[in-house]
């Protein structure tokens, strides 16, 4: 099966997040529902876990240390342990109907972070940015679920999905890094996939995981369907690209909400899987603060 590969003898609730630390050999993830970040280190084989009071969405490495952390509350800046050290801002949601979701850095340094809308009765989830001066803004909403979240090598375009809306899209970003109006650039039939956590690779190409869909799949600039690979469970959640020679995929899956009967019958749903690829993938910069002075 295309060379597929399981990391190791682990199987969580909703792991999300996979993030490559190339300086420790390191792949870290969150476990939404457990209110845990992971780690694993690929020489050692060392696994360790951080517990936090809330669920993790999504995360990054600091670049002096620690976590910038989205949890249902807020966003929080932690150390290595895992310890909340300060608040950067609330859940501009209301967080008993909205947690956050998928998010990470962008070539600048800065941290995005999406919600997710519980209730599904309209498209009330948001995207938002974190500064590294800790500055906090609404950029984009008219969401359900947001994920997908990805940028170019060039730093031209941002992606980003609505996985329970079956949409990836498409936003400029100018020579700032300030995004303009977001496009619609692939939508999915139902019971396809759904477009769920995402990467990018050295030359622009986007690699989603199709959730509900037993896949992932790599896209050109354009949109085009340049691979697909299967996978032996049905809703993987996030890719990320790690290893020596960032050729090595990392893919995370979920077990969330399946019968006792369909995880009998895929024991590996909720394992983290490795693929080797022949294109290397971009790597997600440590967020980087720089408060101001009056802060």
């Amino acid at each position: 099966m295309n060379n597929l590969s399981v990391l190791f003898d682990y199987q969580g609730e909703l792991p999300e997040c996979p993030t490559w630390d190339a300086d420790s050999q390191t792949l870290f993830w969150t476990d939404i529902l457990q209110k845990q970040i992971h780690s694993f280190h690929v020489i050692t084989r060392r696994h360790e876990i951080l517990s936090f009071p809330e669920e993790v969405g999504c995360f990054a490495l600091r670049h002096d240390g620690g976590f910038i952390v989205a949890m249902r509350s807020g966003i929080w800046l932690t150390d290595a342990d895992g310890t909340l050290v300060k608040k950067v801002c609330d859940n501009p949601n209301n967080p008993q109907l909205a947690r956050f979701n998928d998010g990470g850095t962008d070539p600048l340094g800065r941290f995005w972070a999406g919600t997710y809308w519980g209730p599904r009765d309209y498209n009330g989830a948001l995207l938002v940015r974190v500064d590294n001066n800790l500055k906090v803004s609404v950029v984009q909403s008219d969401i359900l679920g947001a994920n997908g979240l990805a940028f170019s090598p060039d730093n031209r375009w941002m992606y980003t999905s609505d996985t329970p809306n079956h949409t990836i899209y498409k936003t400029p970003l100018d020579i700032r890094g300030e995004p303009g109006l977001r496009e619609k650039w692939k939508t999915f039939p139902h019971g396809h996939g759904r477009p769920d956590g995402a990467a990018m690779d050295s030359e622009g190409c986007y690699w989603s995981a199709l959730f509900d869909g037993f896949r992932i799949a790599r896209f050109s600039p354009q949109g085009e369907l340049l691979e697909e690979h299967s996978l032996p469970v049905r809703c993987p959640t996030m890719v990320c690209f790690g290893g020596d020679d960032m050729k090595t995929l990392f893919i995370t899956t979920t077990r969330e909400n399946m019968t006792a009967d369909e995880i009998a019958l895929r024991p590996l749903s909720g394992a983290i899987f490795t693929l080797p690829v022949t294109v290397a993938g971009v790597s997600k910069p440590r967020f980087k603060e720089q408060p101001n002075k009056d802060q």
